[in-house]
């Protein structure tokens, strides 16, 4: 699947450094997230294995930004910027 334009695609380190240390519930959040909101059109969510940067974890990247300690209060601050964002793309107020 290659994404389409207009789409954001998001990289869950799945390594097990950062998994333990967050991503598990950070992946849970965005499966919901994107459930609630209706985004599975428009956003692809990726799980990779060790990007070797695990003393940064829990990392993850949106849009091909990478973000390091993402905590679930900083994903949900991340998710509500990339719904601003998208609304604005789409010309949505």
């Amino acid at each position: 699947m290659t994404p389409d334009e207009g789409s954001v695609e998001i990289v869950v380190c799945l390594g097990s450094s950062c998994f333990a240390r967050g991503n598990s519930e950070n992946l849970a959040i965005l499966n919901q997230h994107m459930q609630s909101h209706e985004l599975n059109a428009t956003v692809r969510l990726v799980g990779k294995l060790c990007q070797d940067q695990c003393k940064l974890g829990p990392n993850l990247a949106i849009g091909g930004e990478l973000y390091h300690n993402v905590t679930a209060a900083r994903l949900r601050e991340l998710l509500q910027q990339l719904q601003v964002r998208s609304g604005e793309k789409h010309g949505t107020p």
